[in-house]
Formats: C-alpha cells, sequence, structure tokens
C-alpha cells in the first residue's frame, strides 16, 4: 500500500477499488480478507473491492455467498486470457455462476482477450441482470496495425446496455517512446462504442509501470480528452466509478 500510495502522490486520487491479481486459487480467499480489512482501515482511500473467483468451480456459490455480506465487495473477476481457452465464458457452469452475481446485485470484469470479445458480449446477453465491467479496452494491441476487427468487436460488445468499458491497461502495450497520439485511437473509439457514461479510468498499476509511471498514463489520457466538456471528464476519472460501483 505505501508503494501505491507513493505512485498517486500528487494525482488527487480521493477513492480506489482494488482489482483482485488472479493469485493462486487457494490464496484467493486470503486476498479477499486482505483487501476488505484495507477498506474498513480508513488510513487509505481504498473504497471497494473486486476480488476473485471462477464462476465455473463448484465453491464459487459458497465463496460469493460468504463474500457478498460484506459492503466492500461489489463483485468477482476471473482472467479469461492465458491459459483459458476461448469460449471458457460461455460454459453452462460459469454461465449459472455469473447469473447468481446478478441476483445478489454483483458485478463481473471481463478480462478477454481482443480477439474473444465476442465471447463476453454473447455472456453478458446470457445474463441480462449481471453488470458486467469489460476491462482495458477489450485488450486492444496499441501496437497492432490493424484494429478493424477489435472496433467491430468494441462496438457489437458496447451495445450491451449491461456492460460498461473501463479505460485501462493499454499503456502496457505501447512501444518504446509512446506518446497520447498512440493511444488515442484506442481510447477514444471506446468512448465512442460505450458512450461516455459507460467508462470509467482504471489505473492498472502496478502492471502499467510496464511503460509508463501512473502519472504519465494519466497525463496521457487527460490530453486525449483535454477538449471534452468538464463534466464529461469528470465522469471518466469519478462519477462514474462512483455511480457503478456505489462508493
Amino acid at each position: 500500500m505505501t508503494d501505491y500510495l507513493e505512485a498517486v502522490n500528487g494525482l488527487n486520487v480521493v477513492k480506489t477499488v482494488y482489482m483482485e491479481v488472479d493469485v493462486a486459487h487457494e490464496q484467493r480467499s486470503y486476498e479477499a480478507e486482505y483487501v476488505v480489512d484495507l477498506c474498513q482501515r480508513g488510513d487509505n482511500p481504498m473504497s471497494a473491492a473486486v476480488i476473485g473467483g471462477d464462476p465455473a468451480e463448484p465453491g464459487f456459490e459458497a465463496c460469493v455467498r460468504r463474500f457478498s455480506i460484506s459492503p466492500f465487495v461489489k463483485g468477482f473477476r476471473r482472467v479469461l486470457h492465458g491459459e483459458t481457452p476461448k469460449g471458457y465464458c460461455l460454459r453452462p457452469d460459469f454461465v449459472r455462476g455469473i447469473r447468481l452475481l446478478g441476483e445478489l446485485g454483483l458485478s463481473f470484469d471481463l478480462c478477454l482477450r481482443s480477439t474473444d470479445l465476442t465471447d463476453g458480449a454473447r455472456l453478458a446477453e446470457l445474463c441480462p441482470e449481471t453488470r458486467f465491467i469489460l476491462d482495458h479496452c477489450g485488450n486492444a494491441d496499441v501496437k497492432a496495425k490493424d484494429l478493424l476487427q477489435w472496433k467491430r468487436d468494441m462496438a457489437a460488445i458496447g451495445a450491451r446496455e449491461n456492460v460498461v468499458c473501463k479505460v485501462s491497461g493499454i499503456i502496457a502495450s505501447a512501444p518504446p517512446g509512446w506518446t497520447a497520439e498512440d493511444l488515442e485511437q484506442i481510447i477514444l473509439h471506446t468512448a465512442d462504442a460505450f458512450g461516455r457514461d459507460r467508462i470509467m479510468f482504471a489505473s492498472d498499476w502496478p502492471v502499467c509501470t510496464v511503460t509508463a509511471s501512473l502519472g504519465q498514463w494519466v497525463g496521457a489520457l487527460k490530453a486525449i480528452v483535454s477538449d471534452w466538456p468538464e463534466s464529461e471528464q469528470r465522469k471518466l476519472f469519478h462519477d462514474n466509478a462512483v455511480r457503478f460501483y456505489g462508493i
């Protein structure tokens, strides 16, 4: 926490939402207990948490019901890239777990390969009562020369009204010597696909430090949206997250 507080020094961070970090299965409960304690302490800006869990696993319901009683736990995430096969999130047991989240008023973070965005759109269609957050602008690759398919798929998932999107993550794939201009196309298309009421900034710290300090990432995003009305900039950096997470 000390490292994080140093990273956000001078950035006017007033509240944060913790995002699970894909710990080993047997450590998920410990992670959740730790961050709930941080939220309760009042000596840091952490106000809520999205904790780890796999909706397809047999123990998921018990985990959800255990932590759903905490006012600080707002949702769950299971990272769906890496070794997870395409279509995993459309398995019947996974869909049942996601529907349970909706029944209990919890959200689910979609952290997908950009090539799997259609799976995310289908999952949102199958679970209309569950609120989803698409992470990292759909994991668009800043270095990619052709973003046409990503743009189409973002438009499709953005059409699902139960999905919002985090403007985050893409800085980690930026090339050496990147500028705000390298990020602009992805960020502005994300805003167009979801609308400015359904996007919110996320730091992706410390992963963002692969290519930039948190201050550099925030500065680049501010430059890209500098011509937006002040009210819509506030939505991106503050208001939408406060409303969506109820913090």
